[in-house]
C-alpha cells in the first residue's frame, strides 16, 4: 500500500486529488496539508511514501517544504504540483529533491501512474520537459563541471551508461530495454549510482550528469 500526502492551499484541489487517489486500491491518502509547514508536521507524525506538493503556498512554499521533507529521517518521495510545465519554481523544487512534477490538469490516469512510478523509485519527468527545464534554468561553471566529472568517474562504464539514459528521463523499464538488462538489475545500478554520487534522487543525478557534460 502506498501512503500518500496531498499538500495544496486550495481545498478543492486537495479534495479532487484525494478522491482520485483513494479510488486506487493500492493508494491510501493518510494526510492532507494546506501549506508546507503543515506538511512537515504531518510527515513527521505519519509515515508518508509519496507527497504531492504544490509550489506556491502560504507560510512555507513547496520548494522549502520539499527540501525539508527530503531531510527527514524517513523522507517521502515528492511530486511537485504545478500549473506551468516550464517554471523556475519547478526547477528549484526538482533541485531541492523532488522526484518529478505533474501539471494540475494532467489526465487522472497519468497522476496515478506518477504516484506509482515515484513510489517504486522512478522519476516522473517527461524527457522533453525535463531537458527544457534544465536548459532554461540550470547554470554551472567550470569548477562545478570538474567536480561533477570527478564524481561520475567513480562509476563503472555500465553505471555511466545507465546514468546517461536516466539523465534523459528514461524509466527503469526504458533503460533495461535500451541496454538489454533486467529491470531489477537497472534498479540496483540506479541505487548504487545515487549512493556513489551522494544525491537523493534521479533528478539530482540527472543534474549532476548535465554538469559533467554526460548529456
Amino acid at each position: 500500500m502506498i501512503r500518500a500526502m496531498i499538500v495544496d492551499d486550495d481545498a478543492l484541489v486537495r479534495l479532487g486529488l484525494a478522491d482520485l487517489l483513494d479510488g486506487d486500491e493500492t493508494i491510501d491518502v493518510v494526510a492532507q496539508a494546506s501549506d508546507g509547514l503543515h506538511a512537515i508536521e504531518l510527515a513527521t507524525a505519519h509515515r508518508i511514501d509519496v507527497a504531492l506538493v504544490d509550489v506556491r503556498m502560504p507560510r512555507m512554499d513547496g520548494i522549502t517544504a520539499t527540501a525539508r521533507l527530503r531531510a527527514l529521517p524517513h523522507p517521502p518521495k515528492v511530486i511537485t504540483l504545478t500549473t506551468f510545465d516550464l517554471d523556475e519554481y519547478v526547477y528549484n523544487a526538482l533541485a531541492a529533491g523532488a522526484d518529478g512534477f505533474i501539471l494540475k490538469d494532467t489526465d487522472p490516469a497519468e497522476i496515478l501512474r506518477a504516484v506509482h512510478l515515484v513510489a517504486t523509485g522512478s522519476a516522473m519527468l517527461h524527457p522533453t520537459a525535463a531537458r527544457r527545464l534544465i536548459d532554461r534554468y540550470h547554470r554551472f561553471g567550470q569548477p562545478q563541471a570538474a567536480a561533477a566529472r570527478e564524481r561520475i568517474d567513480q562509476l563503472t562504464p555500465r553505471e555511466q551508461d545507465v546514468l546517461a539514459l536516466l539523465a534523459q528521463g528514461d524509466t527503469n523499464a526504458d533503460i533495461a530495454t535500451a541496454l538489454g538488462m533486467r529491470e531489477s538489475t537497472v534498479k540496483a545500478h540506479v541505487s548504487r549510482i545515487l549512493t556513489a554520487l551522494e544525491v537523493t534522487n534521479r533528478v539530482q543525478a540527472a543534474l549532476l550528469a548535465r554538469d559533467a557534460g554526460l548529456t
